[in-house]
């Protein structure tokens, strides 16, 4: 069964407890919280202390994105903070294995994340060590761009190596995940979906989650 990870970042923050409530409400599993620094993505989202809020109030994990320059100096501040899952970018990771371990270590899940351009045979020495691989499906950075098509056939390329090396690995789908095109991404081979605007812009946000989920 699929997981669905309403994404954080298109919350109303004049609000947040009222949408960490409805998430909490919901078919929802996982939180995802997209943190980022303004140097390897071209934004800044939120850091400790709003992470912190969430987690005061969430009853369902909290799945944290790192979009951020040298994340192996924040691994134990972001267990602190409540992360359940800790997922930082391979581009942004020099050494990539020990950040891994850093992250098991502190008694989280630990997933690695992948930019369109990024190829899946780059994760082909890591695979086996992770727990997820957030894919992005977007160019990251903002919320509510347009999905990019070619994510099929990295998803097929990337259960291929999983299967191969007979691995548990979750495959995340991050970016312009929609009721148009969630059916086929799970079919295709996504274990868990991302959705932000899709989820947090709908009239009917537990439904759409709902409907995500079937």
């Amino acid at each position: 069964m699929h997981l669905v990870a309403p994404s954080v970042l298109s919350a109303d923050f004049s609000n947040l407890q009222k949408d960490i409530e409805l998430i909490n409400n919901s078919e929802a599993d996982w939180f995802h919280v997209d943190v980022m620094d303004g140097v390897f993505v071209p934004n800044i989202s939120f850091g400790f202390p709003v992470i912190k809020a969430i987690k005061k109030f969430a009853r369902k994990p909290l799945d944290v994105h790192l979009m951020i320059v040298q994340p192996e100096r924040y691994v134990k501040a972001f267990r602190e903070a409540g992360a359940d899952n800790l997922s930082v970018h391979i581009e942004a990771s020099v050494h990539l294995h020990r950040t891994i371990q850093m992250i098991k270590a502190e008694g989280m899940k630990a997933g690695v994340a992948i930019n369109p351009h990024t190829p899946v045979a780059s994760l082909a020495d890591i695979i086996t060590e992770i727990d997820l691989v957030c894919m992005m499906s977007v160019n990251p950075g903002f919320g509510g761009q347009k999905f990019i098509e070619h994510t099929y056939s990295k998803i097929q390329q990337l259960k291929e190596l999983i299967e191969k090396n007979n691995a548990k690995t979750l495959i995340e789908i991050d970016g312009g995940v929609d009721l148009n095109n969630y059916r086929k991404l799970i079919d295709t081979g996504a274990d868990v979906l991302v959705a932000g605007n899709t989820v947090f812009s709908s009239s009917d946000p537990s439904g759409t989650i709902a409907v995500l989920k079937k």
